[in-house]
């Protein structure tokens, strides 16, 4: 564990998953007994996304959590709809023990609907040095947990301690049984056959996405022979069930390049992935997946609410050496375009 950073990983690891499972029993409460209509009432809009009332159940649990875990140790929490991002602990503490990342619904667009799960992401970092926030580097600790639909028997848990590997379980909601799974990230060479994706969730970016993910596609496995797709696409929009989808298997390649995407001096300022949204990669890398930013590095961004965070994500090093020289050179291409 970091030196900023009290106590042992299991005392954060047992705090991460009751938290995480208060908010799927809430979320699940909410998806049980609520239409579509009334989950999706827009009730806000913050950082320039939507709050839904969705949300609003998952944030009563996070902060009511927070008020009795902060009594036992002092915690600066950070997460949307709070002052400035951030809230200290009990509220007149000025040295928090450790930072609370945390985003209690990611994916509400898909769960409210009940198209699909959400998961709630949460993550563990020093506290704060001279007034600047840790950044997603020295995370050490990760938790996600699915927050399944109405209709789904099964939901999935998964975490991380910095350096200690993945720890996986899956829930059966009905019987209340736990089973213990190791998730395996794809060990395939190539695309072909697999699912791949450049994110291209909302309007603002879809055209420029799909047009760099046509162009990459065609550079690495060149004119489709015949009729059939040769790569497969998902729009899962929840950040946290992308990197699932990458550590269990289901997808090959996903990059979220939104904040690269959106056109320049746009008057609106369009939706992108944040901290809170990807707080969870550290779970993804100790699975075996390989996940950077638009440059190759590894994601630094500050734990805050406002910072935009392009991403990229590899199922296997293999894959990384086929893609990203031909991804980061389109990237520039286009960059360079934007600026003419």
């Amino acid at each position: 564990m970091s030196k900023g950073l009290p106590r042992n990983p299991d005392y954060f690891v047992a705090h991460l998953r009751d938290l995480a499972l208060q908010l799927r029993a809430a979320t699940d409460r909410s998806v049980r007994t609520s239409s579509s209509d009334e989950l999706s009432a827009a009730t806000g809009d913050r950082g320039g996304d939507t709050i839904y009332r969705l949300d609003l159940h998952a944030e009563e649990v996070l902060l009511d959590y927070c008020a009795r875990w902060g009594g036992e140790v002092p915690l600066l929490l950070v997460a949307e709809g709070l002052h400035d991002g951030r809230q200290t602990f009990p509220p007149d503490s000025t040295s928090p023990a450790f930072t609370l990342i945390v985003d209690p619904i990611d994916g509400t667009r898909g769960l409210m609907y009940g198209k699909r799960s959400a998961w709630a992401l949460l993550a563990v970092a020093p506290p704060p040095e001279t007034g600047s926030p840790p950044t997603m580097e020295q995370i050490e600790v990760a938790l996600q947990a699915e927050l399944p639909t109405a209709r789904a028997a099964l939901a999935d848990v998964l975490w991380a301690v910095r350096g200690q590997g993945v720890h996986a379980e899956t829930h059966d909601l009905r019987g209340g049984t736990v089973v213990a799974f190791t998730p395996r990230p794809s060990h395939a060479g190539t695309l072909a056959g697999g699912f791949a994706t450049i994110s291209k969730f909302f309007p603002g970016a879809k055209a420029a996405a799909a047009a760099l993910e046509e162009q990459l596609f065609l550079e690495l496995l060149g004119p489709p022979p015949t009729e059939s797709p040769q790569v497969f696409d998902d729009e899962y929009i929840s950040s946290g069930g992308q990197l699932y989808e990458l550590m269990v298997g289901h997808d090959r390649f996903i990059a979220d390049l939104r904040p690269l995407l959106h056109p320049p001096r746009e008057p609106v300022t369009r939706l992108c992935c944040h901290p809170y949204d990807l707080c969870t990669e550290l779970i993804a890398r100790e699975a075996g997946v390989i996940v950077t930013d638009e440059e190759g590095h590894p994601l630094s961004a500050p734990l805050d609410t406002s910072t935009s965070v392009a991403w990229i994500g590899y199922a296997n090093a293999r894959l990384r050496r086929e893609i990203e020289p031909i991804l980061q050179r389109l990237i520039r291409e286009r960059t360079s375009r934007g600026r003419a």
